[in-house]
């Protein structure tokens, strides 16, 4: 399998599991208890590692949130919490979800090295999400580091990926409909929403395999044994979800 074939063949994994923390009703009932009200615990829980920036910085990291509900969060979560503690606390909401979540019938410090190699290899250029996580002190047990490191690439997934979609003519509501359209709510976006139809997916479908050649050259770190062993890990991973 090739670097690029392996970047496809991971997706599921690196988009998802990092994901299930920031869906977990017991996330937001932590950052409830630090005085958040909601979703602005994620937005200075995800993007705290970038400092007390201004909210277009962190819409255009975020890429595909409605750029006002982007602003409300963000600014809502600076007068709660400091960013870097905001996102300490976020990325311990992680780490105690995978301890909690996570199976253990998988090989999770093999996975998480695996990883780390990824992520330590690729260029940080135009992800500064993912540059500011990369440089985030790392938990010690083998299943919150793989958890960890999960959310690390993908937010390099994610900038590669708002990149590619902008090269391929969508926009990023075009994009969020394609894709999980159920979202778009979560993601701000209400009221009248564009159609998408066919030229739109062909279109996504363009950007997806973009995403995935602009991540093989990280990937390309693993060789062809590791990156079968990667995909095999992912998707044990997967299944090793509660």
């Amino acid at each position: 399998m090739t670097p690029e074939e392996t970047a496809a063949a991971t997706t599921a994994a690196v988009s998802g599991i990092a994901a299930n923390f920031m869906l977990d009703p017991a996330t937001y009932a932590k950052g409830n208890e630090a005085g958040f009200a909601g979703l602005d615990f994620y937005a200075g829980g995800r993007a705290g590692v970038l400092g007390r920036v201004d909210a277009d910085v962190v819409a255009d990291a975020f890429a595909f949130f409605e750029p006002e509900s982007v602003r409300t969060n963000w600014e809502q979560a600076l007068s709660t919490m400091e960013p870097e503690e905001a996102s300490a606390l976020f990325a311990g909401c992680g780490h105690d979800w995978a301890r909690e979540h996570l199976g253990d019938d998988v090989d999770w410090d093999r996975l998480a090295e695996l990883l780390g190699r990824i992520t330590d290899a690729a260029s940080a250029a135009g992800a500064p999400l993912f540059a500011a996580w990369r440089g985030v002190d790392e938990p010690d047990d083998a299943k919150a580091l793989a958890l960890h490191r999960f959310n690390v690439l993908r937010e390099l997934r994610n900038a590669l990926h708002a990149a590619a979609v902008a090269e391929a003519g969508l926009q990023p509501v075009e994009a969020l409909l394609v894709k999980t359209p159920y979202m778009a709510p979560v993601f701000g976006w209400t009221g009248d929403l564009p159609d998408v139809g066919e030229d739109h997916r062909a279109r996504h479908a363009r950007a997806e395999a973009a995403t995935n050649r602009a991540l093989a050259p990280a990937y390309a770190t693993l060789d062809d044994e590791e990156l079968d062993e990667l995909v095999a890990l992912c998707t044990s991973a997967l299944g090793a979800v509660t």
